[in-house]
């Protein structure tokens, strides 16, 4: 029997898969690391934390197999962060999150200055905070000594690849959401790159996510147990791996993934940009194209309300209580900003807020409105789609979110779709399975291997959906009356 390890580096945990040949799940390792939140707004990780939990994870998830066995291996991981080195490989600052709101002003400069339309026809995005070329910008105007050390450049799965291989690697998909990639071209924008202060040289070599960029080290195969041949696949970042891993590929397929993010990732085969750039348009791990929005708080909004406001683990039995009745009737109304939000409103001042709340109110109505409000926030991006001509009638949906049925009712019901759960949760993991079987050999891309078993499908309920209609448009009016509130208190905080 063969094996293959698709890995996803999470924002909480790296999560591990062994995978064989008929591509059956065999084994699941999860190893949790910290983030810190070094400023209000920031949001950082030490890369040898990453380094730790993959070393450990592999050896447990290998433990009661033969190692030989195991052909090859990619990584799937959270998108965006900054992971910088010096000219001894060395680590120079802590990793700068796809979550981090800290380069407003660098965002603003490239969106205002340099100016959306160039930035849209030399990378067919816009600047977003969480995007890696804001943080370089935020290095050089805020830490020159550490900025003036860089001697490479790379996301976070692609240093552990780095550590797996010596080679400086990244994939199109993952590269896209730099900033730095003229995507339709699938090259690195020398424009791009000249506003950053930064060369070629400094960036990592372009592969398809499911090339191989290598082999594992001798002495890295000697401490994990594993063959000095292995295979690396390039990988991906986390949604698009997931979409491998949910069969979303070709024109029009969705998948949803409800993580501590929150994504809407639309396969396409050829290349087209939103042309309000309210999503992003990035590369695919298929070798084709996809366009995605992406809320900064989708779990994590669950995960923050049940640890931090009501002091519990029990998130199935604070769930357990809400019933039918109360979808759609909820007073209360919450906007899932607690990280700033990103599409389709691109604002980093915006924050959480509860709207409703009376001397009545339960934590069932709270904890409904944020189980709702993740879900009208994914539905602004559905909507955006909608504008493009674009009609999503079904969806897959992957990520911890999933795992409640209780909320797949609510997300199923407020965008009127059909959604289907895959029988493998693990979706960026499972992916990542798949990239390193291409990469390996077997098929020539991902296309040959997708294979995506639907455990349960959920269908629209027609008084639901005549309920959240109507709840919908009044969470589409809090924003944009808060938009200039956000400023001000902003403005406040910092003077």
């Amino acid at each position: 029997m063969r094996y293959y390890i698709g890995v996803d580096l999470g924002t909480s945990a790296m999560k591990l898969l062994l995978v064989n040949q008929n591509h059956e799940v065999v084994n699941s390792v999860t190893k949790a690391y910290d983030v810190s939140y070094p400023h209000p707004g920031w949001s950082e990780q030490n890369p040898e934390d990453w380094w730790n939990a993959f070393l450990a994870g592999i050896k447990e998830l290998t433990a009661n197999i033969q190692t030989e066995d195991v052909d090859g291996l990619a990584v799937a991981g959270q998108m965006h962060g900054l992971v910088v080195l010096d000219d001894k490989d060395a680590v120079i600052r802590p990793t700068i999150l796809w979550n981090d709101g800290r380069t407003d002003k660098e965002t603003a400069y490239l969106n205002d200055v340099i100016g959306k339309q160039t930035l849209s026809e030399r990378t067919a995005n816009i600047a977003f905070a969480g995007f890696t070329a804001p943080k370089i910008l935020w290095m050089k105007n805020n830490e020159p000594e550490n900025y003036e050390k860089i001697a490479k450049i790379m996301l976070p799965k692609d240093y552990i690849n780095y550590r797996l291989t010596g080679v400086h690697a990244c994939d199109y998909a993952d590269a896209s959401g730099m900033l730095l990639l003229d995507v339709k071209n699938k090259c690195w924008s020398k424009a791009m790159l000249d506003i950053c202060g930064i060369t070629e040289a400094q960036m990592p070599k372009l592969f398809e996510s499911y090339q191989s960029v290598g082999k594992v080290l001798p002495e890295v195969a000697t401490e994990l147990g594993l063959r000095n041949d292995v295979t690396v696949a390039a990988g991906t970042g986390d949604n698009a791996a997931a979409a491998i891993g949910t069969a979303t590929i070709g024109n029009g397929k969705c998948n949803i993934s409800l993580g501590t993010s929150g994504t809407i990732f639309i396969s396409a085969e050829k290349f087209g940009v939103d042309e309000n750039n309210a999503l992003h348009s990035f590369c695919h791990a298929d070798g084709g194209y996809h366009l995605m929005g992406c809320i900064l708080s989708a779990a994590s909004c669950n995960k923050w309300f049940c640890d931090e406001v009501l002091q519990t683990e029990d998130y199935a039995g604070e769930q357990k209580d809400i019933t039918d009745t109360m979808l759609g009737n909820n007073e209360v109304f919450f906007l899932p900003y607690l990280m700033g939000e990103r599409s389709p409103i691109n604002d980093t001042d915006a924050t959480g807020v509860f709207i409703g709340l009376r001397p009545n109110t339960t934590r069932k109505d709270m904890l409904l409105a944020v189980l709702e409000g993740v879900s009208f926030a994914v539905r602004d991006n559905i909507e955006v789609a909608k504008k493009l001509g674009i009609e999503i009638a079904q969806s897959t949906v992957c990520g911890g979110g999933a795992k409640s049925k209780l909320w797949m009712k609510i997300l199923c019901n407020i965008l009127n779709i059909e959604l289907q759960i895959p029988q493998f949760e693990e979706g960026p993991g499972y992916g990542g399975a798949l990239l390193a079987m291409c990469a390996c050999g077997v098929g020539e891309t991902p296309k040959d291997l997708v294979d995506c078993k639907i455990k349960e499908t959920i269908k629209p309920d027609a008084e639901l959906v005549n309920r959240y209609q109507k709840k919908y448009k009044k969470f589409q009016m809090l924003y944009p009356n808060l938009k200039e509130l956000y400023k001000e208190i902003k403005e406040n905080d910092y003077e």
